[in-house]
């Protein structure tokens, strides 16, 4: 069976650092006891005064990274309570030392309760663009009429769930159809393009009779929405797959985006595809050539991605190169391979910066009606 590993909330949080909207570590949040407890423990072991009992007034503002608002004054308490016990003999604080470090712990406390409903607030903002995200490009279905799917999906914008990439598989009255494309920029500004593109594909991949008059229906959609932008022309790159009913052959068109890869065994073919415009700049008025038809044998794997995996460089400025890495890490296993090429292409190049998309489609016998 198929899977879709579209980049989970779980995932996107192990992305962001902590001064990135994570967590803090938990380090953050011993630092300020063991502050007190490494303070107090060093002046009774010394045999005599220790004049640090200023390292305990970075407590309350040390607690504000991690702590709520009563945590924060109760450790601010709980240095004023220290400061003053005689067997620690912290210098005899005066009364100006107490009052700064009072002043700071109460500082400390609004500082807490301001960062908290902050937090809050980003926290909820998040969920529901999280939701919206997932709304315009859900996961793939491990199984869709007779084609088992496994997608992979990695946005280049930090936090983000989608970004300028899209893909998506339906069955209908044709057969099951695929489309995978990369919209101009990336991020949430592309947001808005690839919800267009993915409803136009949902709604021809149900009513239009062949692949070639579907790209044509994606073409006029961007050509419409850019003619209402108040900017520069939309364009998008995509190509579109359709599987015959008993998934022997599948046809291909090809939108200016880099083709498929044939996996036979341990075999990594390039298509050879004659790349048609990009989708937004007047397909309609011409639809495209005939689609490339090709003969499937049982265990072969379709291998798609966006030029964010074929244009990523390693530190000599090499391209990332993906069919030779695929004839390597391909098994007879298909579902893990997406993992395997992002975890290859991880360690093959120092940053990864545009968006990744993958997805790899495995023609089986047709469910049973």
């Amino acid at each position: 069976m198929g899977r879709v590993a579209v980049l989970s909330p779980r995932r996107d949080q192990d992305r962001r650092t902590w001064l990135r909207g994570a967590p803090p570590p938990r380090w953050v949040r011993v630092l300020p006891v063991a502050l007190i407890t490494g303070v107090c423990a060093a002046t009774l072991v010394s045999g005599h005064a220790l004049d640090i009992g200023f390292l305990l007034g970075a407590i309350p503002p040390l607690a504000v990274l991690s702590y709520g608002p009563l945590a924060t004054a109760v450790l601010g308490v709980v240095v004023v309570v220290v400061l003053n016990i005689p067997a620690f003999h912290f210098d005899h604080p005066g009364e100006t030392d107490l009052l700064t470090i009072c002043f700071v712990a109460a500082l400390s406390v609004f500082v807490s309760y301001v960062r908290s409903h902050r937090d809050a607030q980003l926290d909820l903002e998040r969920t529901v663009a999280e939701a919206a995200q997932r709304a315009v490009v859900p996961p793939v279905p491990e199984r869709v009429g007779s084609v088992h799917c496994t997608g992979l999906y990695r946005a280049a914008e930090r936090g983000t769930l989608v970004g300028g990439d899209f893909f998506d598989v339906r069955e209908g009255p044709h057969g099951v159809r695929a489309v995978m494309g990369d919209v101009r920029g990336h991020g949430l500004s592309a947001i808005s393009t690839v919800a267009s593109l993915l409803g136009a594909f949902r709604e021809a991949a149900l009513d239009r009779p062949d692949l070639e008059s579907v790209a044509a229906r994606l073409d006029r959609r961007l050509v419409v929405d850019s003619a209402e932008a108040h900017y520069s022309e939309l364009f998008a790159t995509a190509v579109l797959l359709e599987f015959s009913p008993d998934a022997c052959e599948v046809r291909i068109v090809s939108c200016g985006h880099p083709a498929p890869v044939l996996l036979r065994g341990r075999r990594a073919t390039e298509i050879e595809l004659a790349p048609w415009t990009p989708l937004g700049l007047g397909l309609s008025d011409g639809a495209p050539s005939d689609a490339l038809t090709l003969r499937l044998e049982p265990g072969d794997s379709l291998f798609l991605a966006s030029d964010g995996v074929s244009e990523t460089r390693d530190t000599s400025g090499a391209f990332y190169p993906l069919a030779a890495r695929l004839a390597a890490l391909a098994d007879e296993d298909p579902v893990a391979l997406a993992d395997r090429v992002w975890a290859d292409l991880v360690r093959y190049a120092p940053a990864v910066l545009d968006d990744v998309t993958m997805l790899v489609l495995t023609p089986g016998k047709p469910d049973a009606r």
